[in-house]
């Protein structure tokens, strides 16, 4: 790294020295606690100050999945390690096919455990795996970097732009590339660190907030969630099965035994469950009504 390079991250918010902590270390174990719990409530206030534009990226990615594509997180370090975390628990919550939220990390899954030396420096990888995995303007691609400089983040966006996608960029540094590479950025300013430069920390906090608001509130428009009910979870164990009997009893007014049975009938379904009972129909009528009505529950029952 050149030395003007050097003094650029010197320059940066998620750089900087907090001066509300700059003798954390000798706090005692309660003061450094409430001094992080501090720093995470504003983390929290920072998220709430962009809700408009995480509300934005819902919505134009709500619109990219309904129409066949795919939710893409590109990030290295810990931002690459929360998109991975992310995108891997879609399938069970929400029962998604794997590849519609992908987590994509430079130096690939060595790095979701290890260190992987100069990964994140390589603009030309990240631009690499953006074409590997056939994106186009179906798609959505989150570049995640706390700093808004990884060049490898970078890299996606760029790449993700010229094929078609969207592009979104979520980073803690306001006007830093990534903002100004992705058409719809996010930008969480959550300033110093707790212990200076140490990201996984508030910029951490906040990064999972966003990516979370951004999966959840996606799905949610697609039909994934009822309410607040996961109607879509698919009861593969114990707990889920259980989870499973009572949000189809909350829904129908079934008590717990007659739900299992219904769930049976539909082969383990929630949302054809429901639309059973409450409609008193056949599985298979049921789930050509769900299709008919885009696999959205709430226009299922009322249409």
């Amino acid at each position: 790294m050149s030395v003007v390079a050097q003094e650029a991250l010197a320059l940066l918010p998620t750089e900087g020295r907090n001066a509300a902590t700059a003798e954390f270390d000798a706090l005692g174990a309660l003061g450094m606690m409430e001094a992080m719990h501090a720093a995470d409530r504003e983390a929290v206030a920072a998220v709430g100050a962009v809700l408009p534009a995480i509300a934005s990226v819902v919505e134009a990615a709500a619109e990219r999945l309904r129409g066949g594509g795919r939710l893409l997180y590109v990030g290295a370090g810990t931002s690459g390690r929360l998109g991975v975390l992310d995108a891997s628990e879609c399938p069970p919550t929400f029962h998604t096919p794997p590849e519609m939220v992908q987590g994509l990390i430079a130096g690939g899954e060595r790095a979701l455990r290890h260190a992987v030396e100069g990964a994140e420096d390589d603009a030309e990888q990240g631009a690499a795996v953006v074409r590997e995995r056939g994106v186009s303007r179906l798609d959505v691609v989150v570049g995640v970097a706390a700093s808004g400089r990884t060049p490898y983040v970078l890299g996606a966006l760029r790449a993700a732009r010229s094929l078609g996608a969207l592009t979104v960029g979520v980073s803690c540094v306001p006007g830093s590339p990534v903002e100004q590479a992705a058409e719809l950025p996010i930008t969480v300013a959550t300033g110093p660190e707790v212990v200076t430069g140490s990201t996984r920390l508030k910029a951490g906090t906040a990064t999972k907030l966003v990516l979370n608001m951004i999966s959840t509130g996606a799905l949610c428009q697609l039909g994934y969630v009822h309410g607040n009910l996961m109607v879509n979870v698919q009861p593969t164990n114990a707990k889920l099965r259980d989870r499973a009997e009572r949000i189809v009893a909350e829904l129908t007014g079934l008590a717990r035994e007659e739900a299992r049975e219904a769930l049976l009938q539909a082969d383990g379904e929630v949302k054809t469950a429901t639309v059973m009972a409450r409609l008193g129909i056949s599985a298979g009528a049921a789930r050509d009504r769900l299709e008919q009505a885009g696999g959205v529950l709430r226009a299922a029952l009322e249409a």
